[in-house]
């Protein structure tokens, strides 16, 4: 992401999905075609906030580096330098990991 120059505006996050493992606790391999899209990912870049009532700036509490849970149907696909990326709003994350 260090090579764009892409920012997302007020509350949206760029999120890179993490894989998830390939073998079930038991073992099984999972092939591709069978597995579920992840809902963890990596915070890439964050907006500079939302505004509140006053016209004051709230920030994010999400930042770049963050590992999060979202949504299964949140956020927009995109592609940015050849890396499929997502870009949602801050309320689409469920939390954050560790």
């Amino acid at each position: 992401m260090a090579s764009t120059n892409f920012r997302p505006l007020h509350d949206r996050v760029v999120v890179r999905r993490v894989e998830s493992e390939a073998k079930t606790k038991g073992g099984i391999i999972i092939p591709d075609t069978a597995k579920e899209k992840p809902q963890e990912g990596e915070i890439v870049a964050v907006g500079t906030g939302t505004r509140d009532e006053k016209g004051n700036i709230v920030a994010l509490e999400v930042k770049a580096g963050d590992r999060v849970l979202f949504g299964k149907w949140s956020g927009t696909e995109v592609k940015l330098d050849g890396e499929d990326l997502l870009i949602m709003k801050e309320s689409d994350i469920m939390g954050i990991i560790g």
